[in-house]
């Protein structure tokens, strides 16, 4: 798998990153899989070129860290070998404290994660959300100490306005700090809304995308049909998912599948592949509970679609109102 740069930094990952937030305990999330399941499937990322995990301190309150700290090493000979990247913001208890981008929950986050991970460092360290609670300038300073610190060597935002990360971007530049490289938006077929601002301006900036749901939370992949169906455990325990999408959506799919049938792949191939294509995409997160999820993942990135066949999936998409960023 080819090694590209995240942005415009040195750092090399991989075209496909694996999510790890599908590892976990499946009390909290119906469709996650625990360790022994996990293993084969993140050996199957690792064996096809995948160096770049995704994780998250709240992916089932610790669960995915510690999951993912005890795999990596088992898969790679040496920590440099891999790029890792968590998450702070969600909650992670009951006190006033335990959430935010605050300095004081940032100091307790990363702490926490690389106890999880069971590493002195994080690759990338991401503000999960926009607090609108603590003033901008608190958390940028805040993440720059992180990286002096050592614990953290880049920093990423997710999905928030575009606005915002130009905000926090000019804070930081101000004042000598360190800048975010990394957005991780919500990006896919389906919904489309970050081409009208956010994705511009982290092209026009050097900042590298990584999108989250690239395959629409499955539903690209055929997990749901018109009028509700749903085939998988995940797209019936999905309430976040559920508010994402809409029946309209379903015409693009439709196109996705007409594509994937006469190429002769399956559909999420195709999808993921329009993805990569797309300007300023470095990396889509890829969640994967099957091998079979995984070696589509793979195989996307070297298949080419033509322009004709582009235009056939993203000529029935319709606008949406803005998503994901809560």
């Amino acid at each position: 798998m080819e090694q590209v740069r995240l942005g415009t930094t040195g750092l090399k990952v991989s075209r496909i990153c694996l999510g790890m937030m599908s590892y976990g305990d499946p009390a909290l999330r119906k469709w996650a899989l625990d360790e022994e399941a996990a293993e084969p499937i993140v050996r199957r990322a690792v064996e096809g070129g995948v160096t770049f995990f995704d994780t998250a301190d709240m992916y089932s309150q610790g669960m995915s860290e510690e999951i993912t700290g005890r795999l990596l090493p088992k898969l790679f000979a040496r920590r440099d070998d891999y790029v890792l990247a968590t998450k702070v913001c969600m909650p992670m208890g009951d006190g006033p404290n335990d959430r935010g981008l605050s300095r004081k929950h940032i100091m307790a986050g990363i702490d926490d994660s690389l106890r999880r991970l069971g590493t002195d460092y994080v690759d990338l360290y991401q503000i999960h959300r926009w607090d609108y609670g603590t003033p901008i300038e608190e958390t940028m300073e805040a993440l720059h100490d992180v990286v002096k610190s050592g614990k953290v060597r880049y920093i990423g935002a997710s999905s928030m306005y575009a606005w915002q990360f130009a905000k926090a971007q000019h804070v930081a530049e101000t004042r000598g700090w360190t800048k975010f490289v990394s957005m991780q938006n919500h990006y896919n077929l389906v919904y489309r809304e970050e081409e009208r601002e956010m994705n511009p301006l982290c092209v026009d900036q050097g900042v590298g995308l990584i999108p989250w749901s690239p395959l629409a939370r499955g539903l690209l992949a055929g997990n749901r049909e018109r009028g509700g169906e749903r085939k998988t455990v995940r797209s019936r325990n999905d309430a976040f998912g559920d508010g994402l999408y809409t029946e309209a959506d379903f015409d693009v799919v439709d196109a996705v599948r007409e594509v994937a049938g006469e190429r002769g792949v399956p559909a999420a191939q195709v999808a993921l592949a329009w993805l990569l294509g797309r300007p300023g995409v470095t990396a889509p997160i890829v969640g994967a509970t099957k091998l079979t999820h995984m070696d589509d993942a793979i195989a996307a990135e070297g298949l080419e679609l033509d322009e004709k066949e582009i235009e056939r999936m993203e000529a029935p998409y319709r606008p949406h109102a803005v998503v994901g960023h809560s």
